[in-house]
C-alpha cells in the first residue's frame, strides 16, 4: 500500500535528480563537521578542531587536513566523482581568489542551524554565520565578472547543505544547556524549522536556486550516544526525534518549493542508508559500527585522542570517532548519495526496423 510518505520520497529523489541535473558542476557546501574540509583550523580559539594525529592518516599525503575522520568527507568523494576539486575551505581564500569561481566549502565543526549551537567551542561558524560568507564570496565574485553574470553564475550553482546534528549532539541533548530545559522536543523542532526557513529564504534571495539539504542520520546511533545506553544499543528516543525533525524538514522544503518563484530545494534522506550501514555491517564488508576505530575522550568532545591506539583495520570500521563515519564508510554513503543525485540516464531505445 502507498503511503502519504512513501509519495513524498519518490517525489523528493526526482527532485533532486532534477537539481542535480540542471546544475552547473559549481558547488558550494555548508554544514557541520561531517564536510568540513578546515575552515576551523583558521579560527585561533576554536575547541572544535581536528588538526593533529590521527585525523587524516588516510588522506592523501597522510596528513590532517582539518577534516573530521580518517581521510575524505561524502563531499569530496562525490566532487571526485564529478572530476571536480573538492571545494577549498572559505578562511583559506582572499577576497581576490580566482578559487571562488570553483566552489567553496563554508562548513564549520560545530555549527548548527541556531547560534547558540556549540557555543562552548568558543569560534565555530554557525549556519547564519555561512550564509554571511556567502554573500561576501558573491560580491568578490560581482567585482571579477559584474552583477549580472554573478546573479546567472550564483543561480546555476548547486548547493549541498548538512546542517542540524549539532543542534541535537551538542545543544538539545546536553543537560547542562539551557535548550534542552527550556524547550519541549515538539518546541524545539518548530524553533529549528522557523530558523531554517529563515536561513534558506535568505539564501534564496542571494540567489541561490538549487539546494540540496541532507537529512539528519540516525543520531541516537553513534558511539557518543549509544554509550548512556547500559547496553551500548541504540538511543531509541533520540532516533523517533530525528525522525520528527527530518519529517518537519520535508514539510518545509514542500512550503518552500510551493511559495518561491524558480526554487527547486530537494531533501536527499541519508537516514535509511546510514542506519543499514550501522545494523548490518557486514552486508557493506565492515564489521564493527558501535564503536570508535580510535580512541576517544568523550569529556573532551569525543574526538580521537593523540596518543590513540588506532584499531588496526581502519576499513572495517563503521565510525572513525565517537561522532563520525571513517573514510570506508563515507565511501559507501557517498556512492549511494551519488546514485541518487546523478541516476545513469536511461539507455536510448532501439530504432525501429
Amino acid at each position: 500500500m502507498e503511503t502519504p510518505g512513501m509519495v513524498f520520497l519518490v517525489a523528493s529523489a526526482l527532485a533532486v535528480m532534477a537539481v542535480a541535473a540542471a546544475a552547473e558542476p559549481v558547488t558550494f557546501v555548508f554544514g557541520d563537521s561531517l564536510t568540513e574540509v578546515g575552515n576551523n583550523n583558521y579560527m585561533q580559539y576554536s575547541l572544535a578542531k581536528s588538526n593533529y594525529p590521527w585525523y587524516g592518516i588516510d588522506y592523501e599525503g597522510g596528513q590532517a587536513t582539518g577534516r573530521f575522520t580518517n581521510g575524505r568527507t561524502i563531499g569530496d568523494i562525490i566532487s571526485a566523482k564529478l572530476g571536480i576539486p573538492s571545494p577549498p575551505p572559505y578562511l583559506s581564500l582572499s577576497p581576490n581568489d580566482d578559487k571562488l569561481l570553483e566552489g567553496v566549502n563554508y562548513a564549520s565543526g560545530g555549527a548548527g542551524i541556531l547560534n547558540e549551537t556549540g557555543i562552548y567551542f568558543i569560534e565555530r561558524l554557525s549556519f547564519d554565520d555561512q550564509i554571511d560568507n556567502f554573500n561576501k564570496t558573491k560580491q568578490a565574485i560581482a567585482g571579477k565578472i559584474g552583477a549580472a553574470a554573478a546573479e546567472r553564475f550564483c543561480s546555476k550553482a548547486l548547493y549541498f547543505i548538512g546542517i542540524g546534528s549539532n543542534d541535537y549532539v551538542n545543544n538539545f541533548l546536553q543537560p547542562f544547556l539551557a535548550d534542552g530545559q527550556q524547550y519541549t522536543h515538539d518546541e524545539f523542532v518548530e524553533l529549528l524549522a522557523s530558523t531554517l526557513e529563515h536561513q534558506l529564504t535568505r539564501l534564496y534571495k542571494l540567489g541561490a536556486r538549487k539546494m540540496v539539504i541532507h537529512g539528519l542520520g540516525p543520531l541516537g546511533c553513534i558511539p557518543s550516544q549509544r554509550v548512556k545506553s547500559r547496553r551500548g544499543e541504540c538511543l531509541k528516543r533520540v532516533n523517533e526525534w530525528v525522525l520528527v525533525f527530518n519529517a518537519r524538514v520535508q514539510r518545509l522544503i514542500a512550503s518552500i518549493n510551493r511559495q518561491l518563484p524558480d526554487v527547486q530545494l530537494a531533501f536527499a534522506d541519508t537516514y535509511p542508508a546510514v542506519l543499514d550501514l550501522i545494523t548490518n555491517p557486514s552486508a557493506y564488508g565492515f564489521k564493527v559500527s558501535n564503536s570508535s576505530c580510535c580512541n576517544v575522550d568523550t569529556k573532551l568532545g569525543g574526538l580521537c585522542l593523540p596518543n590513540s591506539k588506532l584499531c588496526k583495520n581502519r576499513h572495517e570500521y563503521v565510525f572513525w570517532d565517537a561522532f563520525h563515519p571513517s573514510d570506508a564508510a563515507n565511501a559507501v554513503l557517498a556512492d549511494k548519495l551519488f546514485s541518487s543525485l546523478f541516476p545513469e540516464p536511461p539507455a536510448p531505445t532501439p530504432a525501429p526496423h
